[in-house]
């Protein structure tokens, strides 16, 4: 999955730039089938809401196992990702079988939430500092009342690796190095961030 997230960087800078070298290999798979049809769904809603940071999303890649790099902090003027790190699903989310998940918007279940949350207003909880999400879609519009928020914990790595991290209670759950950068881009936006969790 390493590999997936360099192709799909290096496969996106190089739609931003038109001059290719022959040597230049542009593997098409689906997950990058997928993350196009993420992107020009974000891009579109961004178009049509003024209140919206037109410069910077977040995707978080659902389909990719959590030991991986799969949230993903994108420039969306030169079409390419600026940061990556892991983050945590819900408990709930989990089926039995590694690697495939389940969701939910239902309070208490535990679940990650599918669909697009605007990044809004900071507080300090049990956590530490953390960011309230509202959810924008049917699939995610309880993130307030199931108290969905992005936040820290110490127990996610910092680095990739092959077994997969602790859970959250529903919330994207980052590690606290990977946090401070999220931190300095939410807090230097004037208009709020999208985020997009997928699957």
């Amino acid at each position: 999955m390493k590999f997936l997230s360099l192709t799909l960087c290096f496969v996106l800078f190089s739609f931003g730039n038109p001059k290719e070298s022959k040597n230049e290999i542009k593997p098409i798979n689906l997950e990058m089938e997928r993350f196009s049809s993420q992107l020009a769904d974000v891009k579109a809603m961004i178009k049509k809401n003024a209140s919206y940071n037109t410069k910077i999303a977040f995707f978080i890649d659902m389909r990719i196992k959590s030991g991986k790099n799969r949230f993903f902090v994108y420039n969306l003027e030169k079409d390419q990702i600026l940061e990556e790190g892991l983050v945590a699903n819900g408990a709930g989310s989990e089926t039995g079988i590694r690697g495939e998940l389940k969701f939910s918007n239902e309070p208490n279940s535990k679940c990650t939430s599918l669909g697009r949350y605007t990044i809004g207003k900071p507080y300090k909880g049990m956590f530490g500092k953390a960011y309230k999400l509202a959810g924008l879609d049917e699939t995610n519009n309880n993130a307030a009342k199931r108290a969905i928020v992005l936040h820290s914990y110490s127990a996610v790595p910092n680095e990739e690796q092959d077994y997969y991290i602790s859970n959250s209670q529903g919330c994207p759950m980052v590690s606290e190095t990977f946090f401070k950068k999220l931190e300095k881009i939410i807090d230097s936006s004037k208009s709020n961030i999208i985020l997009n969790i997928y699957y």
